[in-house]
């Protein structure tokens, strides 16, 4: 009924379950691709996006955590695609600007790993990671960092519940966490720096659930699509 905020990772939301069934039925949009999720918690989304990518740096912060997806990864490395599909588990911490490069901390980055994370990457992931508002906003300000970094136009695609909770500041039932989320989409949409053009789709949840969990209503997706300017 509740999970400390340091281990809502440690479990399977609905929400990558939801985007792990569009992955699923948009097939053709991953084969080869070389993708990024961020906050992948148990890493269930990377394992499934790895059996059509190329590539998938599955991505979260935390010693425990990353080692938690590696053996997830090991445990499912029969369902990764045939033809020499990886998955690499590192960390990315949203508040911070750089990358770990440091080889003594566990899961950096190398030369070789950043090189090919921006040469390559054209898809990037995050589900259900909208529940802190600062966390929030470290995110889309990730989202535009990679942005500017990637060679590649590319397309987040964001899955997020909209979970409803009584306040007792309001005294009345709202939706905080999601109203930030949907606000941070707008901010996004109008920003303009001159380089890149941000546009945001919500995806329609007409696609086939192959996965068993409940969809119910309040669960979204969403694409920002971020495309150099012309």
């Amino acid at each position: 009924m509740a999970t400390p905020l340091e281990d809502v990772g440690k479990q399977v939301w609905r929400g990558a379950l939801f985007l792990a069934d569009y992955i699923l039925f948009q097939w053709d949009l991953f084969q080869g691709r070389t993708v990024l999720e961020l906050g992948a918690g148990t890493g269930f989304t990377s394992i499934i996006a790895a059996t059509v990518a190329q590539t998938v740096y599955c991505t979260d912060v935390g010693a425990d955590l990353l080692a938690m997806c590696q053996r997830n990864i090991a445990l499912n490395s029969h369902l990764i695609a045939p033809g020499g599909s990886v998955v690499k588990v590192r960390e990315l911490d949203w508040l911070k600007d750089d990358l770990c490069t440091d080889p003594a901390v566990p899961f950096s980055w190398s030369e070789k790993d950043i090189s090919d994370l921006y040469d390559h990457t054209t898809i990037l992931l995050a589900a259900e990671v909208f529940y802190d508002e600062d966390l929030t906003n470290a995110l889309f300000k990730t989202l535009v960092q990679l942005a500017h970094r990637l060679k590649n136009a590319c397309v987040a695609i964001l899955s997020v519940e909209k979970r409803l909770n009584f306040t007792l500041s309001h005294l009345d039932v709202t939706c905080e966490a999601y109203d930030h989320f949907h606000a941070s989409l707008h901010q996004l949409e109008k920003l303009q720096d001159g380089q890149l053009r941000f546009s945001v789709e919500r995806v329609e949840a007409a696609f086939p659930q192959r996965l068993v969990y409940e969809r119910i209503q309040q669960l979204e997706l969403w694409k920002i699509f971020m495309e150099p300017v012309s």
